[in-house]
């Protein structure tokens, strides 16, 4: 007997004898029952915050035979409007789950997306993994050096397709700039400067108190530390909390490391970091916020390359050309490149006006209206889905392994920036050299039952 899942990874037509009642799909979802066989079948973990765009990059690719079938949340109040969402999009109406733990045990999910807090993004994957289910896991892909280490063995162990939200890979203009930079069209790249100028305001002070009916709080906090709940800590607020989140360095900071590791070209770790900075817009008894809302970080590589960045979260000037407040610019021995959100240009030393980028149009983007469209993180989503069906982990735009070598690098930073010191790191080990409180850092002390071991 030949698995539906089997069907899946050949990309076999087919039909299958489902019940329209028996799945939540409705009259108007009918269509969707022929193929069956090659349906994929998505889980949504994480369905407030950047769940609600996940949800709608999946439903796009509904015309792909993909289809939504369960939302999970431990806070419940998030599903009404999510349910409404599925329904009024696809017509299906999707179980809800608030413990990830029965979404992997359900046998029709061939994949599940993660929106979780950062501090859940690795277990939750390593399970999925464990179960046979293919992950897309938003940015970092981990909360520690030690778990985007796991994640890679768990997805190459139990051999699933495991996509890493960094969205702009999927980005034809972006991948044109790449090429562009390894083609040598500024020279040799010797440094990457990655840019994160983004002003957050003040979200206040709370005492803890008792979480709400809806959130399942221990399950919300699973490998974190137990700590009392606090309004403040929760939703969103968790980045700004060093037992939950990795500050805006680890929060919008990785789309630009990844960009500027893209860059250089280097698909290994630096030999060396160091980062400082501090909280310079409110005092301790204004702001719970215990990661800087202003970090300079510095790495370098062993042939000497650099790679720089600004994390600035207080009132700022833009820089260069593009006004950038979020992005990357390149230097190279023939000149640099500035690369944003949606656009890039190429300047020859101190010459004033581009030779190349985007906005000079050419063949390509004539032929292409969609080339310079940016953002499109359903392309992210659909080239996880083309994975699965080709049964070929290769084709991801962004495996694991390349998540975890630009998750590493915020990682690195706030280590270096808590210990108040620059450290050496020996990327073929992934420790630091003779330094056992750094060591200790790149890892955590997991709570009971949310433990990721050495063997996964």
């Amino acid at each position: 007997m030949v698995k539906r899942r089997d069907f899946i990874k050949k990309s076999m037509a087919g039909t299958a004898g489902i019940a329209i009642g028996g799945m939540g799909f409705s009259a108007r979802s009918y269509g969707a029952i022929m193929g069956a066989n090659n349906r994929v079948n998505v889980a949504m973990i994480g369905i407030g915050g950047r769940g609600k765009g996940l949800i709608r990059d999946v439903l796009s690719l509904k015309g792909d035979n993909v289809s939504l079938v369960t939302l999970c949340d431990v806070d419940e109040k998030f599903f009404a409007a999510g349910n409404k969402v599925v329904f009024d999009e696809s017509g299906i109406k999707p179980k809800n789950e608030w413990d990830m733990r029965k979404v992997f045990e359900d046998k029709n999910i061939d994949a599940v997306w993660f929106a979780t807090p950062n501090h859940w993004h690795a277990l939750g994957t390593i399970w999925a993994c464990q179960a046979g289910k293919h992950v897309y896991v938003e940015k970092p892909c981990s909360y520690s050096v030690f778990e985007g280490r796991k994640m890679i063995e768990a997805a190459r162990k139990y051999n699933v397709c495991v996509q890493v939200g960094f969205q702009s890979r999927a980005d034809k203009w972006v991948q044109e700039a790449m090429k562009f930079l390894h083609e040598g069209g500024i020279g040799e790249v010797y440094m990457a400067r990655g840019l994160c100028l983004k002003p957050r305001a003040n979200f206040g002070i709370a005492p803890d108190g008792t979480p709400p009916d809806t959130l399942h709080y221990d399950m919300w906090l699973g490998p974190a530390a137990w700590q009392p709940y606090n309004e403040k800590k929760v939703h969103y607020n968790w980045h700004w909390h060093w037992n939950t989140g990795n500050g805006d360095t680890g929060n919008q900071g990785p789309h630009q490391f990844d960009l500027a590791r893209w860059g250089l070209n280097k698909n290994v770790h630096p030999v060396s970091v160091y980062s400082t900075g501090g909280i310079f817009g409110w005092k301790p008894e204004e702001c719970s916020q215990e990661t800087p809302d202003v970090q300079s970080s510095l790495f370098k590589y062993a042939d000497g390359k650099i790679l720089e960045f600004e994390t600035r979260g207080r009132a700022s000037n833009r820089e260069g050309s593009l006004n950038t407040r979020v992005g990357n610019i390149f230097y190279g021995t023939k000149g640099f490149m500035e690369l944003d959100k949606s656009d890039w240009k190429a300047y020859y030393e101190n010459e004033t006006e581009p030779f190349a980028g985007s906005a000079i149009h050419g063949p390509a983007r004539q032929s292409d209206p969609t080339f310079l469209t940016p953002n499109k993180s359903s392309d992210h989503s659909a080239n996880l889905i083309n994975a699965i069906r080709s049964g070929d982990p290769g084709k991801l735009f962004c495996d694991t392994k390349e998540g975890h070598f630009s998750s590493a690098l915020p990682h690195l930073a706030n280590i270096s920036y808590r210990l108040g010191r620059p450290l050496t790191f020996m990327g073929d080990y992934e420790k630091f050299a003779n330094d056992d409180a750094a060591n200790l850092m790149l890892t955590r002390k997991y709570r009971k039952p949310y433990v990721i071991t050495k063997e996964v």
